[in-house]
């Protein structure tokens, strides 16, 4: 019984194997179906051919003897003979096991079936498509953790270059494109099981998305240390400055509202910049501008700090389940320091380069929100003042391309009048006004980007800054 053996060298041995016993079935073919007795009608075949059987049968043993240097130990044996039954019984075991067969499959054969490892969670689409995936007698199907992506290793058109990081539960995958993803190998981090870095975490600003962050580094055994303005966490420790905390704690993170709330809290009185010294560690995960990041990094690093600029992808219940996706790029050394925070606060992360990158990255993202919530909002109302069903024209859209549980969410809030914020309007607009800027310093337009965040300000002069984004629908009824 020949094992699978994804190998190539063990795969053209197998090859060898098949092609032998084909020209074996075709010569046996001619001898008689009528036969009772296999042995007598082996001995016949041999009486009949001996010269060639021995032949067939160094040839067979040379085969055998490629299988077995290739296989190694626990390898068994290709069973010989000349009989039509015994030839028939080894092809048909060799084509079932073997991961891919040469030439045209038999015309009764309706797929192809492999066993896999419990480690890949699906196959890719192209060639593995003729492949039906099932688990081994063996080996218990997982379910797929609908939380977390996992890289298909070997098996994508671009090879990418794996290692292992921080801890055995984490996988960091860089591609060919330079961009590098953390992301859970598992789901531990939803279950609580992941293993805490023993550094010392800060945490200053405890907003819509920071308390759920602070919530979750807590839940995952991480030791914290927050500051904010107006409130305390349950839980972490209380520090009384932005620069306490940084001074007490190895790797501080900051999440606050927008490019002058980042600047005042690092260059400020008591701010982060005072409680630096060389290897503390600083990330902010603001929303900002290039410019602004960058500036922070350099005085960071000037004195003898490590900076990332992490900005997270979601909104408020994303940030309390733990299912943000964290956008990071600077120290590389320390976004791998960050492991075991990132997988507690998000399903996936992904390091982007220098300084400037995430921001950037996170601007575009949140620009094409933004244009999006707007549109909805304006077919919402057209669709209402042209006598259409404002519940019909989301079911279709519900049953449509566009379906997504953005879409479902924020469409039923407007319905029902429910504005409570999961994402700050005065916030969408705010990206979308950075994201305008982007494009204008590259001299690249934004037209679209440009109409909505003029839809957002007359939603802000109509009182709506502090209510949810898709509080843009009231920029139309009015």
């Amino acid at each position: 019984m020949i094992k699978i053996n994804k190998g190539k060298r063990f795969q053209q041995a197998v090859d060898a194997v098949e092609e032998f016993l084909r020209r074996a079935k075709g010569k046996d073919q001619t001898s008689s179906h009528n036969s009772a007795d296999d042995k007598n009608r082996r001995n016949s075949s041999e009486e009949r051919s001996r010269p060639n059987s021995g032949d067939e049968k160094r040839k067979l043993s040379l085969s055998e003897g490629k299988v077995k240097k290739n296989m190694g130990e626990g390898k068994k044996r290709v069973s010989s003979g000349s009989s039509e039954r015994g030839s028939k019984s080894s092809l048909k075991r060799a084509q079932e096991q073997s991961p891919r067969k040469r030439g045209r499959p038999p015309k009764d054969e309706k797929d192809l079936t492999i066993p896999e490892s419990s480690t890949i969670k699906g196959m890719m689409a192209g060639t593995m498509a003729a492949f039906k995936w099932q688990p081994t007698v063996n080996e218990p199907v997982k379910d797929a953790d609908p939380h977390f992506h996992h890289f298909l290793l070997s098996q994508t058109e671009k090879p990418a270059v794996c290692y292992q990081a921080i801890t055995k539960k984490l996988k960091i995958c860089e591609e060919e494109t330079g961009s590098t993803s953390i992301q859970a190998a598992d789901s531990t981090a939803v279950n609580g099981s992941i293993t805490p870095t023993d550094k010392k975490i800060g945490f200053l600003g405890l907003g819509l998305m920071g308390s759920g962050i602070v919530s979750n580094l807590l839940k995952m055994g991480h030791t914290v240390t927050v500051w904010n303005r107006t409130a305390e966490k349950e839980g972490a420790r209380l520090g009384r400055t932005p620069a306490e905390v940084v001074s007490t704690c190895d790797i501080t993170f900051a999440c606050v509202s927008d490019p002058k709330a980042a600047k005042d809290l690092v260059l400020g009185p008591s701010g982060v910049l005072q409680g630096i010294r060389p290897g503390k560690c600083y990330v902010d995960m603001s929303t900002v501008d290039a410019d602004t990041v960058t500036e922070l990094a350099q005085v960071i690093v000037s004195r003898g700090g490590r900076f990332l600029e992490a900005p997270v992808s979601g909104n408020q219940q994303l940030s309390n389940d733990g299912m943000l996706v964290i956008l990071a790029a600077g120290d590389r050394g320390l976004y791998e320091d960050c492991s075991s925070c990132f997988q507690a606060m998000g399903k996936t992360s992904f390091f982007l380069g220098e300084v400037g990158n995430a921001a950037k990255m996170m601007l575009i993202v949140n620009m094409v929100q933004g244009s999006f919530m707007a549109t909805i909002a304006e077919g919402l109302t057209l669709a209402q003042v042209t006598g259409q069903s404002q519940q019909t024209f989301l079911d279709i859209l519900n049953q449509g391309q566009l379906a997504s549980i953005f879409l479902d969410q924020k469409c039923q809030n407007i319905l029902q009048g429910n504005f409570k914020p999961d994402f700050y309007l005065k916030y969408i607009q705010k990206d979308l006004r950075l994201a305008i800027a982007l494009g204008d310093a590259v001299n690249h337009p934004t037209p679209m980007a440009a109409a909505a965040n003029e839809v957002y300000k007359r939603a802000k002069a109509l009182d709506q800054s502090d209510n949810d984004m898709s509080a843009v629908y009231r920029a139309y009824i009015h």
